[in-house]
C-alpha cells in the first residue's frame, strides 16, 4: 500500500493486552462475555426507548443515543481485540490503523458531548420544571444531537489528520490492542512535539467545554435540590441525577489519566488498564447503570414482555 510521504510502514503489529501465552484464551473469554453484554444492553435498551411510547422523552431520547454511541465505541475496539487473543500475529494496515482510530475518536468524544447534554436535559427538567417541555423540544433535542455528533467528527478528523503528518520508518510494533495515539507517537521517527501539544490542547479544551457544563448544571441542580422539602422529592431528584454522575466520574477520570500526560513519560501498563476501562467497561455498564434503577425503563420492560406474552 502506498501511504505517500507520510509512512514507509504499510502495516502494524498490535501486541494486545498481554504477551503471555496462558492468558490469552481466559482474556478472549472474558472480553467476548463483555462485548456480549454490551450487545445486549445497549441495542436491548435502545429497542426498548424506540418501541415503548413512555419512553418517548428528551432524557431517553438522548439515552438511546448515548446506547447507540456506546455500542458503535465498544465494536470499534473489542472485535480485533478479540482476535489479538486467538491469532498468532494480529495485523492491521496502516490505513486500517488510521480509520479505526478515526472512529474510535469520533465516539469517544461524541460520548462526553452527549453526557453534557444529558446533564443540561436534567438541569432544565429539576430547576426549571413548568418550561421542560417548551425549553427541550423536540427540535431542540435534534440538533444538540445533531451537535455532539458533528463535535465528534470534528475532534476525530483534527486528532487523524495529525497523526497522518508523522513518518513510521521502523519499528512497527503497537504496544496496545488498538491504535491510539501515545503508542503510535511512540513509533514516529519524525518529531511528535506538535502532536503531543495539540493532544493536550484539544484534551483540555474538549474537557473544559464539556465538564464546566455539567459542574454549572449539577450546581443548580443540587442547589434546586436542597430545597425541595419532601425528603421522597429530594431522594427522586438525586437518583436521576446518580446515574449520570457516575458515568461521567469514570469516563473523564480514566480518559484525563491517560491523555493529559507527556507520551515520552506515560507507562503502557497504565495506558492499557485506563484504555480498558473507558473503551470496553463504560459501554458496557451504561446501559446497566442508566436502566437497573430506574422505574420507567423496569415498567416500560415489563409492558413490553407481557405484551410479547399476550401476543404469543
Amino acid at each position: 500500500m502506498n501511504t505517500g510521504n507520510h509512512s514507509t510502514v504499510t502495516e502494524f503489529l498490535l501486541m494486545g493486552l498481554t504477551d503471555q501465552p496462558e492468558l490469552q484464551i481466559p482474556l478472549f473469554l472474558l472480553f467476548l462475555q463483555i462485548y456480549i453484554v454490551s450487545i445486549i444492553g445497549n441495542l436491548g435498551l435502545l429497542l426498548l426507548i424506540k418501541i415503548s411510547s413512555q419512553l418517548h422523552t428528551p432524557m431517553y431520547y438522548f439515552l438511546s443515543n448515548l446506547s447507540f454511541i456506546d455500542f458503535c465505541f465498544s465494536s470499534v475496539i473489542i472485535p480485533k481485540m478479540l482476535v489479538n487473543f486467538v491469532s498468532e500475529k494480529n495485523i492491521i494496515s496502516y490505513s486500517g490503523c488510521l480509520t479505526q482510530f478515526f472512529f474510535f475518536c469520533t465516539f469517544c468524544i461524541a460520548d462526553c458531548f452527549m453526557l453534557t447534554a444529558m446533564a443540561y436535559d436534567r438541569y432544565v427538567a429539576i430547576c426549571s420544571p413548568l418550561i421542560y417541555t417548551t425549553t427541550m423540544s423536540q427540535n431542540t433535542c435534534f440538533l444538540l444531537v445533531v451537535g455532539v455528533y458533528i463535535m465528534g467528527i470534528f475532534g476525530a478528523m483534527t486528532h487523524t489528520s495529525a497523526l497522518t503528518r508523522l513518518s513510521f520508518c521502523g519499528n512497527n510494533v503497537i504496544s496496545h490492542y488498538f491504535c491510539d495515539v501515545p503508542p503510535l507517537l511512540k513509533l514516529s521517527c519524525s518529531s511528535i512535539y506538535i502532536n503531543e501539544l495539540l493532544v493536550m490542547l484539544l484534551v483540555v479544551v474538549n474537557s473544559l467545554i464539556t465538564t464546566l457544563p455539567i459542574l454549572i448544571s449539577y450546581i443548580f441542580i443540587l442547589s434546586s435540590i436542597l430545597r425541595i422539602h419532601s425528603s421522597k422529592g429530594r431522594s427522586k431528584a438525586f437518583s436521576t441525577c446518580a446515574s449520570h454522575l457516575a458515568s461521567v466520574a469514570v469516563l473523564y477520570g480514566s480518559i484525563i489519566f491517560m491523555y493529559c500526560q507527556p507520551a515520552s513519560t506515560s507507562n503502557i501498563t497504565q495506558q492499557k488498564v485506563s484504555s480498558v476501562i473507558y473503551t470496553t467497561v463504560i459501554p458496557m455498564l451504561n446501559p446497566w447503570i442508566y436502566s437497573l434503577r430506574n422505574k420507567d425503563v423496569k415498567n416500560a420492560l415489563r409492558k413490553t414482555r407481557k405484551g410479547w406474552t399476550l401476543s404469543w
